[in-house]
């Protein structure tokens, strides 16, 4: 079933509308189908890290590349009741997370919807001057190209011993959503140093990151930009291992 887009789109769908109090959840074909279990633990981890500073209650998140999906202001908000500004790149995705604020109660008065019109900037042109974050979340794009994406897809299926998928992924995805120029590093790193002209307007700082190869020169950028406190988070759900760093400046 788990190499099945449709069947691993039906099962989120599921598990929103009986767990997590959402009346009507869907998203286009192709676009990028999250794992329900492993965006709970980055909300829950998250929380975590915000209550060493206080209370996880009432707070204010962005997430960075929210898509047509609205996974984690979906979790955040029936969970731990957060208000979410969402940002992306994509019009088409933005239309569907729209469509589904507009249709559960729970998310009418929790979420901001907002376009990024350049595709180089991560926070820039998204963060207003009267914002406030607690912490900002992102799930970036992993690959360095499409090729690599389908390379990635097809030895999953090889390892689970179904047959090659000939580039078909099965939690879907489209171009802005799995890769960027750079990767996963250089998406980063961008957010990493635009990161520095908010410092007094976000608390916490977070992002996704897949291949743990990438910390070290990210945890180095953030030394040379002075970042006061830096963390890596492990997660693990069953035998996969998976990993947010986070970073603040006061």
């Amino acid at each position: 079933m788990f190499h099945d887009a449709n069947a691993v789109r039906l099962l989120n769908k599921a598990l929103l509308l009986s767990e997590y109090a959402i009346t009507y959840w869907d998203i286009p074909a192709g676009q990028l189908c999250p794992p329900i279990p492993g965006r709970a633990d980055y909300v829950h981890y998250l929380a975590d890290l915000i209550a060493a500073d206080g209370a996880t209650k009432d707070k204010n998140i962005l997430d960075v590349g929210v898509g047509c999906s609205l996974i984690y202001p979906i979790l955040g908000a029936a969970i731990y009741g957060w208000s979410f500004v969402g940002s992306d790149v994509a019009d088409e995705a933005l239309t569907n997370a729209r469509k589904i604020v507009e249709q559960n109660a729970l998310l009418r008065s929790r979420v901001t919807l907002r376009l990024q019109r350049d595709q180089s900037l991560v926070l820039k042109n998204i963060i207003q001057t009267t914002d406030y974050f607690d912490a900002v979340m992102c799930n970036p794009p992993f690959f360095k190209s499409k090729e690599e994406a389908n390379a990635q897809s097809n030895r999953k299926l090889v390892n689970l011993g179904l047959q090659n998928g000939k580039g078909q992924r099965n939690f879907g995805g489209r171009s802005n959503e799995l890769w960027y120029p750079g990767g996963e590093l250089r998406f980063v790193s961008t957010m990493i140093k635009e990161s520095t002209l908010f410092k007094e307007q976000v608390g916490w700082f977070t992002s996704l990151i897949s291949n743990k190869d990438n910390l070290h020169p990210l945890q180095k950028l953030l030394k040379k930009n002075a970042a006061e406190e830096i963390e890596v988070v492990k997660m693990q759900q069953g035998n996969k291992q998976s990993r947010f760093l986070a970073w603040k400046f006061a």
